[in-house]
């Protein structure tokens, strides 16, 4: 039986959905779904910066897609996200394939899952997790996926990351820069970064509205200044808690460029210098800083960039898109003008990725 995704109607050309254990065996062998071959160095070097080539090597790392029940989630509570409610995976291929994107992993945007009802929760993200191994099954090669958790319900997390990582063999983990109020090294959500430590897992971090700062300025969307700051605020809950030092093996994958960061990294400096600090950031502040990620979501002008190259090695910047709030191609002629080398170009819109997931090497 084949089951395909045509927007968000599952058809099935068989008798019913798979159940069982043959169900089972159909979700982990999607781990094995490989994406777009790795191209030879010689053609990449053949593409001019904006150009889009026949064969699509970009890997979108900030991508994300809405199950129905996520839809009728955001559209019940009128979140105003209209991209989301109108996302099909019919429109993410199609922007794709116009701008040279070969892989896109997928997540849950904000404000994710859970709303208040720790079941409800949870049951919608299971349906987001199903959904997304299902436009990987439809789509090889296409598509991979950071899975979706029902923080802040700690036990109904663990479960999910289970179901996900072994299970539906996903790519990673999307978790918001907070819950209710609690960021990502309160200590309710231990139990969570050691197992996403256990795992050696890749974490990706998406903003939310914060609790503390909605309609600030009523006349001034969340997205113009405050998801970039609650990316901050994340960042530095990590840090300066020494979480980063304690949950070594976790990838942290931070949006935005890592939001306000570079700007702030003298105030950072003159707090990771005080004493009481030593033990939370053993090996410096810089240290802890350059190992997270962050990716070129809503960061593809001119003017950020010379503070995160100060600050970032190249190899820790991931192409993302932020689609469907932005399109792969405005984000790629974005970055073909903030003057980077031609190999750094490459890394960032494949070569970092590669890295990360193993997978698409040998794809």
């Amino acid at each position: 039986m084949k089951t395909k995704i045509h927007d968000h109607r599952i058809e099935k050309d068989g008798p019913h959905l798979l159940t069982g254990v043959a169900r089972r065996k159909f979700l982990a062998g999607l781990g094995a779904l490989g994406a777009a071959a790795a191209l030879p160095d010689a053609f990449l070097r053949a593409q001019a910066p904006t150009a889009v080539p026949g064969r699509p090597y970009r890997i979108d790392t900030h991508h994300h897609f809405s199950a129905p029940g996520f839809i009728a989630a955001i559209s019940a509570r009128k979140t105003n996200q209209r991209p989301l409610e109108q996302w099909t995976p019919s429109k993410s291929v199609e922007d794709m394939d116009k701008s040279g994107v070969a892989t896109a992993m997928v997540s849950t945007s904000e404000p994710s899952v859970w709303f208040g009802d720790n079941e409800a929760a949870r049951k919608l993200a299971r349906e987001c997790n199903d959904y997304g191994a299902r436009l990987m099954s439809d789509h090889p090669g296409r598509f991979g996926m950071f899975s979706t958790v029902p923080l802040p319900d700690v036990d109904g997390c663990l479960r999910e990351i289970e179901y996900s990582q072994d299970t539906l063999k996903a790519d990673g983990v999307c978790l918001m820069t907070s819950y209710q109020g609690k960021y990502p090294s309160d200590p309710a959500f231990a139990p969570v970064m050691s197992e996403l430590n256990r795992r050696k897992a890749v974490v990706f971090f998406h903003p939310v509205k914060a609790e503390c700062c909605k309609d600030l300025q009523p006349d001034l969307a969340p997205g113009l200044i405050e998801l970039g700051t609650e990316t901050t605020r994340a960042i530095a809950s990590l840090l300066f808690s020494g979480a980063t030092s304690r949950y070594p093996d976790i990838r942290f994958v931070f949006s935005h460029g890592g939001g306000t960061m570079p700007y702030l990294m003298t105030r950072f400096a003159a707090l990771a210098a005080r004493p009481d600090m030593a033990q939370r950031l053993p090996n410096g502040l810089l240290h802890e800083v350059q190992k997270l990620f962050v990716d070129t979501a809503s960061f593809y002008s001119e003017y950020p960039w010379p503070a995160l190259l100060k600050l970032m090695p190249v190899s820790q910047i991931l192409f993302g898109t932020d689609f469907p709030f932005a399109s792969a191609a405005e984000v790629a002629k974005g970055l073909s003008g903030v003057g980077l080398k031609t190999g750094d170009l490459q890394a960032i819109e494949r070569g970092n990725a590669l890295e990360m997931f193993p997978r698409l090497k040998s794809a």
